[in-house]
C-alpha cells in the first residue's frame, strides 16, 4: 500500500489515503454524473483529513446517507462517504498528488438504480 496526500485545488483542504489501486469507479447516479469524478473507495482508517475541516462544505441529497464534501473556497468535489458501504470514503483521484489514473481498471457503477 502507498500514501497519496490529496489537495482540493486552492489547497484549503489536504487529506491522505492509503491504497494500492484494487480498481476506479464511476457512477451514474444524479450527482455522480454531474461531477464526473473518478473514484477510488478507501476504508475510513486509510483515510485521515490532514487539514480544512472548517473549509469542507457537505452535501446531502435522496435519502441523505451519502455525504458529499466540497471545498466552500474553491468548489473542488474531494471525496465522500459512501452510501452502501459507509464505512468507506470514494476519493477523487484527480485530486491525488502523484497518482497516474492510466491503466487501473475502472468499474462503472449503477448509483442511478439507487436515486
Amino acid at each position: 500500500m502507498k500514501t497519496y496526500v490529496g489537495t482540493c485545488h486552492c489547497g484549503e483542504i489536504r487529506f491522505e489515503i492509503e491504497t494500492d489501486f484494487p480498481e476506479l469507479t464511476t457512477c451514474d447516479c444524479s450527482i455522480c454524473r454531474k461531477k464526473n469524478a473518478l473514484m477510488v473507495k478507501v476504508h475510513e482508517s486509510r483515510f485521515r483529513l490532514l487539514a480544512g475541516e472548517a473549509m469542507l462544505t457537505e452535501y446531502r441529497f435522496h435519502t441523505g446517507t451519502a455525504r458529499h464534501f466540497f471545498c466552500k473556497v474553491c468548489g473542488i468535489y474531494t471525496f465522500h462517504r459512501k452510501r452502501i458501504t459507509p464505512n468507506h470514503y470514494g476519493v477523487n483521484v484527480y485530486c491525488l498528488e502523484g497518482c497516474d489514473p492510466v491503466g487501473i481498471p475502472v468499474r462503472a457503477t449503477a448509483g442511478s438504480a439507487l436515486d
